[in-house]
């Protein structure tokens, strides 16, 4: 019930959406009588649209997720596995091509495959299944699996957990696959901006994680500007409203131990 209520909530409540949904609206209203109603809805839809695709906006909304968790420092002891978060895997279009297509967060796969080299001792885990309300069709670990070596990922070492459809389903699935220990080191590599809501939803799975983010989506604060394409704007907007209602649904839901998780004292990236 979560799982389908959180889709459909979030592409009425998405930025984007809701900015043209709003315009639209007024403009149907703007025919009958509620024409205060329906300017509002204009206004409120064409400023959003302006405020959200070319103002500094999504760099205010997205640079507190972004910068949460500092960039991964290696340290003296190499680590015990490292966990990749699905995601970055366009799962209809790599079934009907028969070939890896990723989406705009596929560095994910990039950093899997450099930190697989770097640590050839260490256990790769691959966690992400089939995250469409059908539930039918391929699973992201599907498609890494088969064109594992396409991406630089040694399919002999990979561990592929694919029943997980959103992020708590990753952290408790990977946890009961895995089953870590006491003292081992596990890296997590995620999307920067998706980094807080997954490193608590893993706190909470009992599986003590180390952030590594990748897929950055601003400079950070120095990024202030107004933007040149509207289009660029809103997709990191839409990306950081979505994120932020999800910290707040899974805080409320009891799938993280805090509302924005960060690191924990004692390590700079934990």
């Amino acid at each position: 019930m979560f799982f389908s209520a959180s889709k459909v909530i979030f592409f009425l409540i998405t930025p984007s959406n809701l900015f043209i949904l709003a315009a639209l609206l007024g403009g149907l209203l703007l025919a009958t009588r509620r024409r205060r109603l329906a300017a509002g809805l204009v206004l409120f839809g064409a400023v959003g649209l302006l405020l959200g695709g070319l103002s500094p906006l999504p760099v205010l909304v997205m640079a507190p997720l972004e910068e949460r968790f500092p960039q991964w420092r290696e340290g003296d002891a190499p680590p015990t596995g490292i966990i990749l978060l699905g995601g970055g895997v366009e799962t209809g279009l790599s079934a009907a091509r028969e070939q890896f297509v990723g989406n705009n967060a596929d560095e994910r796969q990039t950093y899997m495959a450099d930190l697989a080299r770097r640590f050839p001792a260490a256990r790769l885990v691959f966690t992400g299944g089939n995250a469409s309300l059908s539930g039918s069709g391929i699973s992201e670990a599907d498609v890494i699996s088969r064109h594992a070596d396409t991406l630089g990922l040694p399919r002999s070492r990979l561990i592929l957990e694919n029943r997980s459809r959103n992020t708590q389903e990753n952290a408790a699935f990977t946890a009961a696959l895995v089953q870590p220990k006491p003292g081992e080191r596990w890296l997590l590599v995620t999307s920067a901006w998706h980094m807080p809501r997954t490193v608590g939803c893993f706190r909470q799975a009992g599986f003590t994680v180390e952030a590594y983010p990748v897929d950055y989506r601003t400079a950070g604060w120095t990024a202030l500007r107004f933007g040149g394409f509207a289009s660029e704007g809103l997709l990191v907007l839409d990306l950081a409203v979505k994120e932020w209602i999800g910290l707040v649904a899974y805080r409320l839901a009891g799938y993280t131990p805090d509302w924005l998780p960060g690191p924990e004292a004692g390590g700079p990236s934990r």
